[in-house]
Parts: C-alpha cells; structure tokens; sequence
C-alpha cells in the first residue's frame, strides 16, 4: 500500500481525509476493471453486490470516482432524509 499525498486539483487538497492508494487497477477493452482480491475481501465484496459511483469534474472534465457500497449509500440517505421525512409528516398533520 502507498501512502497518499495531498490531493491537487478537483478533489482538493485532503480530499482523501488520510486515505491511501490501494491498488493501481487497469480497465480492459469491454471496459471492465478487476478490484484486487484482497481488497474485495478486506470490504466484504460479494459477487453481484451494487455499488454507486460518485464523480467530480473540473473545468468540465471528470477527475475523480469514488465507489459506495448501494447499501452504505441507502443508509446514508436514510439517516439524513429520515429526520427531514418525519417533520414533514409531523407538519402535514
């Protein structure tokens, strides 16, 4: 593993918060990258889990990706619309 440097650019300086590279993966011709079978078992990876892919553009160019697991992703949105949902029912009332 390589420790990360700060980030220049679209993500920012520290936009990897302490991060760090894990792997330097390739895209082959159908477009298909392989993730390291260490790191897929290090996040519990499973065959046919989803994932959400968030980008960033600068100057009209994609520069960074993140993958998120869909169900990290769906907890996420629930923890923080939740509260939002549970007003509005309140007010609604």
């Amino acid at each position: 593993m390589v420790p990360t440097k700060k980030a220049e650019g679209c993500c920012g300086p520290g936009f990897f918060g302490g991060g760090r590279i894990e792997a330097l993966i390739s895209v082959d011709e159908r477009g298909q990258m392989v993730l390291p079978k260490d790191l897929r078992e290090r996040a519990n990876i499973k065959p046919g889990e989803k994932f959400a892919l968030m980008s960033w553009e600068q100057e009209g160019k994609l520069c960074c990706m993140v993958l998120i697991k869909a169900e990290e992703l769906a907890s996420m949105a629930k923890s923080l619309l939740g509260p939002v949902f549970s007003e509005i029912i309140k007010e609604s009332k």
